[in-house]
């Protein structure tokens, strides 16, 4: 019976043991595991701040350096409109050159970039086939120049000068100040009105006078008027005075001259206003709508 219980002892006190170390080879391989997961945080978080400083750093430096090529590119006289495309296109390409060196900094393989920007760069070119047409319609415009950077142009029911020449985008301002984007694209495949690609353009004036009222009288005052003011030019073609309808309740007239670009629109109000102060001096009259209504009883 003795035997039997120290036997029993024994074979329990092996257990105990082996229990304890299989207890003690846990306890060290999670203190292994905990370590790892530590060591592999710590250097995580190194290269993650080492990434964030590459990338604000690089993001500081590509600016100041885009910037440097845009004053390199103006100190060598360039067309602006070619310098607002290149540095733009530069500015890009620096930033994307930082982005990736930031992710390589993380530990991202260089070929797991590779193979990433290959298989997402067909769902890309998809998903920015307006993007890409614009990028090509920029390229467009900086080969065949249709307007150069400080051109008035229309396109549509926008018209303003123009700012820059971008990448994906044209900046124009109106008239009013008003800053608008237009995309590349649509401006190399449609139409576009270039209002200062000319130095002279011809005004139009349309003056109405009364029936009865002489017209020689009348055109010889207007062309008076011209013919005093410096803005009037005598080339390509003399100022000219014309009867172009005769409407219901008015003679009209159409005033024919050039002038610069650059004083039409006020060279227009300017005459206006001086053919109707002068005019009725000369017994002219401008006549307004009207309508005879007879009753019957």
């Amino acid at each position: 019976m003795a035997a039997a219980v120290q036997a029993q002892g024994l074979q329990n006190l092996e257990i105990v043991k082996a229990s304890t170390e299989q207890i003690h080879e846990t306890t060290q391989n999670l203190q292994n595991l905990l370590s790892s997961v530590t060591d592999l945080a710590v250097n995580f978080s190194l290269k993650l701040f080492a990434s964030i400083v590459v990338l604000a750093g690089g993001m500081w430096l590509a600016k100041r350096l885009a910037n440097s090529f845009k004053r390199l590119l103006l100190r060598r006289n360039l067309d602006a409109s070619l310098v607002s495309f290149l540095s733009s296109f530069v500015s890009i390409v620096l930033r994307i050159f930082v982005i990736i060196i930031s992710l390589t900094t993380v530990g991202v393989q260089m070929t797991s970039i590779v193979a990433v920007l290959g298989a997402a760069s067909l769902a890309v070119g998809m998903a920015l086939s307006g993007t890409m047409q614009n990028f090509a319609g920029g390229i467009i415009i900086m080969f065949l120049k249709p307007f150069k950077v400080g051109d008035m142009i229309e396109v549509g029911e926008k018209s303003g000068i123009v700012k820059k020449i971008m990448i994906f985008n044209t900046e124009i301002h109106t008239l009013d100040n008003q800053v608008v984007l237009l995309p590349n694209g649509s401006l190399a495949n449609g139409q576009i009105t270039n209002l200062s690609d000319t130095d002279t353009r011809r005004a139009e004036l349309v003056v109405g006078i009364s029936y009865g009222d002489n017209v020689d009288v009348a055109r010889k005052e207007i062309l008076e008027i011209l013919k005093a003011d410096k803005r009037v030019l005598t080339k390509p073609a003399e100022p000219t005075v014309f009867v172009a309808d005769l409407a219901d309740s008015a003679v009209v007239l159409k005033v024919w001259y050039w002038t610069k670009f650059k004083d039409n629109a006020v060279s227009r109000g300017e005459m206006l206003e001086e053919i109707y102060k002068r005019l009725p001096k000369k017994k002219i009259h401008f006549p307004f709508p009207q309508m005879d209504v007879h009753i019957q009883k």
